[in-house]
């Protein structure tokens, strides 16, 4: 038995990369419990902090905290998807990492635009400034306006806002609430840019937000986002497109987790020449996947599969721990160059188990591309024995906790029957 709030049936089928959906709610409200936990550490620090931080800062943060307060009392939903949406996680590490002082004050500006955003959507009628750092200011989820001041002003009435810079007579666009019901935002005005949707999801490609790739980058080595003027949205739209069809042909429950776990995807740069693809998930920005523009609707499809099962992997360590901290030993893996820390052997291995079950009905199913086929039957072959050696790795371990153990121990059962079907075909 497990000591997860998870029925050891739900456990199992997570552990064997199924989309378990019992179980990935509960992920999904331990996320959320994480989020207003560390929203409220947040607030303790700045409370606790307050002599060193500006006058304005603190005003600003506390008037946000109310107007989140009331905002939620209005439309409880729609400020649980302003805080769910996965930039937010990303700021508030970066909040609560910041240094005391000038750093935090900056990041605390971010905290006032995320409490609008949430009225606005709330239907709240507003009269605020808010800062607009680099002059733009960012809705987290919505868009971005350009307004060229370190500071904007913000009007709302009924279901129209109007957006200026602060002190400025002229607006220099608007928002509508579209849809009082879901709080769809709607901007207007040259000084407008929206996010996209993706097409047949809820998935939105994040071009925009300041905080949809750390300042230092991911990978190595280190890419940055790709912003509005170097997104080829067509292509990302169209790869998005079929890759959804495929995983529908092959697999469709699968196909449907990943509709329902994606939220956002955030393009990379290339990396400059040669261009190699790379992707990647960030711990505080569960639902978010971060990729370079992907070749082919079957690259997309692969790494959607990749990357979430890593989110998967990381939100349930959370709420259950699979493994202890702070061990030096470092192990050799087939698809790394590189030794890896155990927590990297569980996470890759994880990933590629997912990867292998998928190869491995692409290869069977009748409703695959042949080319898709042929080389899903390859990677099946070669990864189901590196996945395979990295299990024996983890269960040799003493660094898993018991449900880490029964964790892989369903990993392992799962890999055993991929080989068993295998075999007998």
């Amino acid at each position: 038995m497990t000591t997860a709030p998870l029925a050891s049936a739900e456990f199992g089928e997570l552990a064997r990369t199924g989309p378990a959906v019992a179980g990935m709610a509960a992920l999904h409200a331990g996320l959320r419990g994480r989020r207003q936990l560390l929203l409220k550490a947040l607030l303790v620090r700045v409370q606790r902090e307050r002599d060193q931080l500006d006058p304005g800062t603190v005003r600003g943060f506390d008037g946000a905290w109310r107007l989140l307060e009331q905002a939620e009392r209005a439309h409880p939903a729609v400020v649980r998807e302003v805080l769910d949406y996965p930039t937010t996680g990303a700021w508030l590490a970066a909040a609560l990492g910041a240094a005391p002082g000038a750093e935090l004050g900056r990041r605390l500006g971010r905290f006032e635009s995320i409490a609008a955003t949430a009225a606005l959507r709330a239907g709240r009628a507003l009269d605020l400034s808010v800062p607009a750092p680099q002059g733009a200011l960012s809705l987290a989820g919505v868009g971005r306006f350009h307004v060229g001041a370190e500071r904007v002003r913000i009007r709302s009435r009924a279901r129209v806002a109007w957006i200026a810079p602060d002190g400025a007579g002229t607006a220099h666009g608007a928002l509508l609430l579209a849809h009082p019901g879901t709080g769809r935002l709607a901007g207007l005005g040259p000084a407008w840019s929206g996010l996209r949707l993706l097409p047949g999801a809820v998935a939105l490609l994040d071009d925009l937000d300041p905080y949809r790739v750390p300042p230092g980058g991911v990978g190595a080595p280190p890419r940055t986002a790709t912003d509005r003027t170097g997104t080829d949205a067509r292509t990302w739209a169209r790869h998005w497109r079929g890759a959804q069809h495929l995983l529908a042909r092959v697999d469709p429950v699968r196909a449907a987790e990943v509709r329902r776990t994606v939220r956002v995807v955030v393009p990379l740069s290339t990396g400059g020449p040669p261009a190699v693809s790379m992707s990647a998930t960030l711990r505080a920005a569960p639902g978010a996947v971060l990729a370079s523009q992907p070749t082919s609707a079957r690259s997309m499809a692969e790494t959607l599969v990749h990357e979430i099962h890593h989110g998967k992997l990381a939100a349930l360590h959370e709420l259950v721990p699979l493994h202890r901290p702070g061990r030096a030993a470092v192990h050799r893996v087939g698809w790394r160059s590189d030794p890896r820390p155990l927590a990297g052997v569980l996470q890759g291995a994880y990933a590629h188990l997912a990867l292998t079950d998928l190869w491995w009905r692409a290869r069977e199913s009748e409703n695959a591309p042949p080319s898709w086929r042929a080389r899903a039957g390859q990677r099946f072959e070669r990864f189901h024995v590196q996945v395979g050696g990295a299990l024996e790795i983890l269960l040799e371990s003493d660094e898993l906790t018991i449900a880490g153990r029964e964790f892989v121990k369903h990993m392992r059962h799962h890999h055993a029957s991929l080989g068993r079907v295998r075999r007998a075909i």
